[in-house]
């Protein structure tokens, strides 16, 4: 009981993931700043911007319905943080593992775009309810090449569950490198979800203030920041969990270590994609994803399915 507290509530859980969430956004911005030419923020500045906010006065809408923006940011934060638990770090089984754990690590992270979603809609406020809108006809549209992209993966490894997943890709060392369409796919869907750019819609800058988030301070503004922190820290692990399952074998602290980089490599790689590319319109990100994403994220379920029938004995 104790030791299951004190990973829920330090380590892999609330305390630790909060961290690495604030050091994945410096991560993030320094690489975004250095691609740019520019120097980026010093270390502790996600940790600065953190604590400013929850020193700030909370304002609500007169208009608004105050249960539902209060409880959305823990709402969102709570589904995340949940999700991370299930995902394996330094071992091939994660935390609270069991059958069809993929699914609900899946589920979880639909979540806080939901609680965005109503968030920025119970504000009442125009822009909010703009920006909440395009968050939620974004996640129509790169919700399924992302669900296809992972779940080709596990159709291959014939289970649902990420830690047997890990355990078959653990037991054929090179089969992984059969899921590297699904890989891209996924990790666009990623970016997507993250609404970074060029999938920074939502907010848009200049354009709908800051989107679903317009009418939010203090540290309910906090915890939303850090809840996409979060997601990004978590949907990185999820990626690598799923399509570069590997380091397990070498024990706790190496495969431990193994996993950070690898969440380094794939932030690294969201950062130099929301950097090369310009943002698009909303009716361009829906096109995007159904006529390119989609069809990739099929070809590679079907090649799967024929590598089922092939390799998999």
């Amino acid at each position: 009981m104790l030791y299951q507290l004190f990973s829920i509530l330090i380590f892999p859980g609330f305390l630790f993931l909060a961290v690495a969430s604030q050091f994945a956004e410096f991560l993030d911005r320094r690489i975004y700043a250095r691609l740019q030419n520019r120097i980026g923020p010093p270390w502790f500045q996600p940790f600065a911007d953190f604590i400013k906010l929850i020193a700030k006065e909370e304002l609500i809408p007169s208009a608004a319905n105050p249960r539902m923006f209060k409880m959305m940011p823990i709402f969102a934060f709570s589904s995340a943080v949940c999700a991370f638990l299930y995902i394996p770090l330094y071992r091939a089984h994660s935390l609270f593992y069991f059958d069809s754990d993929l699914i609900i690590i899946l589920y979880l992270m639909t979540i806080p775009t939901l609680a965005f979603f109503i968030g920025g809609w119970y504000s009442t406020s125009l822009f909010a309810r703009i920006g909440s809108v395009r968050s939620l006809t974004q996640l129509f549209a790169y919700e399924v090449p992302l669900f296809m992209g992972i779940l080709s993966a596990a159709l291959l490894a014939d289970t649902w569950s990420i830690s047997q997943l890990s355990v078959f890709y653990g037991s054929h060392p090179f089969y992984w490198l059969f899921n590297l369409i699904g890989f891209g796919v996924s990790l666009i869907a990623l970016l997507a979800k993250l609404e970074k750019g060029p999938f920074d819609i939502p907010e848009a800058e200049t354009e709908v203030v800051a989107g679903s988030f317009t009418e939010y301070s203090g540290r309910h503004l906090a915890f939303l920041r850090l809840t996409l922190n979060v997601e990004m820290v978590v949907g990185s692990a999820l990626l690598a969990a799923v399509f570069l399952p590997f380091g397990y074998e070498f024990g706790a602290c190496i495969g431990f270590f193994i996993f950070l980089c690898k969440i380094i490599f794939i932030i690294s790689l969201l950062s130099l994609a929301r950097t090369v590319f310009a943002r698009m319109r909303i009716d361009q990100m829906v096109n995007f994803c159904w006529k390119y994403l989609v069809p990739f994220a099929f070809l590679q379920l079907l090649f799967n399915l024929v590598l089922k029938g092939v390799l998999v004995r």
